[in-house]
């Protein structure tokens, strides 16, 4: 507190795609610099220029990464990210009215930094393979994005032309769909291939079972029987072999996103912890060690971190009124990570599946089940990263029984 208090200036930046604006107010609160500048390396040097007259001066920037925050951290700035939703409130704390401009947030941002920022955690230092590594799963899990609008795009164009293909095949997240309908683009031209090239199709991407070929050969010898139109046909028929091209390019490049994540994830330190989770895998893991970091000292109780994921509650008291409801104001990548961790973890582990079963019993939906199975894990994770350990099934069940765990009278004998 005292070191806050003898610093003698304190800045904002509000920023945009292409030009921001700064603030910098003294201990006073009253405004000593106020100028906008262009994204360009020429405004980042006038930027530089100007704030050098003030030593240790602490900046407020809404974001906590990017380009903006990159190049205040190599202004050698102290950097104090603020919540959007904090952000938007102090500025109604200065204009009740709404009215809102550029330099209206960023003298709000510095006043509030002026004034509260003693009790807000400066930006650190981040390791640069943790950079990358989550700027590397966040772009992956966009691709996959892609991949599963353009997946339900094609689909959509298959239930109009072409029900024989989908009668057929039921994952069309595979390559041989995909290849499928580059070899036979319609109907007419799959039945008019013939029983020779469908059998040769079908063993060329070892689709050949006992079981389910004579089913596949069946529905490709009727497959013109029920189509759409002829214009449909031919509309919908290009569509669909533009999005399996587009899907097969959209997949090898995943195949590197994959590649270089598992590469990064190797070689950082924490690989053996993160790795030894049950349920996280090669996917999930390097997406934990990506969001939660290794700043160990950023959450100093599991509370936080559960926070920070999301699967703590809010709750809300009023009077006599006392609800919880959802936590919306969180890493969103971690917590639907979170998720699908806590839902692959009760495959392979014993007490996960039972704690789940508990939650379901008691009348809770999948996704509320899964949600407290994810904040007793990210308890778990907690304790397992601040000791640099990694996960021991045996371990985790002596501390059950030594502390009376509820699960214990659910496990199977």
């Amino acid at each position: 507190m005292k070191e806050w208090q003898e610093r003698a200036h304190f800045g904002a930046l509000d920023w945009a795609s292409d030009h921001h604006d700064v603030v910098v107010v003294d201990r006073q609160g009253q405004v000593v610099e106020s100028f906008g500048f262009a994204h360009s390396g020429e405004g980042w040097a006038e930027l530089r220029l100007k704030l050098a007259r003030y030593s240790q001066l602490a900046i407020a920037v809404e974001t906590n990464q990017g380009a903006a925050v990159q190049q205040l951290i190599e202004a050698g700035l102290d950097i104090y990210p603020v919540n959007p939703k904090s952000a938007q409130r102090y500025r109604e704390r200065k204009a009740p009215s709404g009215v809102k401009d550029d330099q209206l947030d960023a003298w709000s941002l510095a006043d509030a930094l002026r004034l509260d920022g003693h009790g807000w955690r400066p930006l650190a230092p981040e390791d640069p393979l943790i950079e990358q590594l989550r700027l590397l799963c966040r772009d992956e899990i966009a691709l996959i994005e892609q991949r599963t609008a353009l997946v339900n795009q094609l689909l959509q164009a298959l239930r109009e032309y072409y029900p024989a293909a989908l009668e057929a095949f039921d994952n069309w997240t595979k390559d041989y769909t995909w290849r499928f309908l580059e070899s036979f683009p319609t109907p007419e031209k799959l039945e008019s291939a013939g029983k020779r090239k469908w059998e040769k199709f079908l063993h060329a991407h070892k689709l050949w079972r006992p079981d389910t070929a004579p089913k596949r050969l069946e529905i490709f010898a009727r497959a013109a029987a029920f189509t759409g139109s002829a214009a449909q046909t031919a509309a919908k028929s290009l569509l669909a072999v533009s999005c399996a091209r587009v899907l097969q390019t959209l997949e090898r490049q995943l195949l590197t996103y994959r590649a270089a994540i598992e590469a990064l994830f190797a070689q950082h330190p924490d690989h053996d912890l993160f790795g030894s989770l049950p349920g996280a895998g090669p996917k999930l893991a390097p997406r934990l060690l990506a969001e939660i970091g290794d700043q160990r000292d950023r959450f100093e109780e599991p509370q936080s971190l559960q926070c920070h994921a999301g699967t703590a509650p809010i709750t809300i008291q009023s009077g006599q009124i006392l609800r919880h409801r959802l936590r919306h104001g969180c890493d969103l990548t971690l917590r639907s990570t979170v998720h699908q961790w806590a839902d692959h973890s009760r495959k392979t582990c014993p007490w996960a599946q039972t704690y789940y079963q508990a939650h379901r019993a008691k009348g809770q939906s999948h996704a509320c089940a899964l949600r407290c199975l994810g904040q007793r894990w990210l308890k778990i994770l907690w304790k397992m990263w601040q000791t640099r350990s990694c996960y021991d099934e045996a371990l985790h069940t002596r501390n059950q029984t030594k502390h009376g765990s509820w699960v214990l009278q659910f496990k199977p004998a």
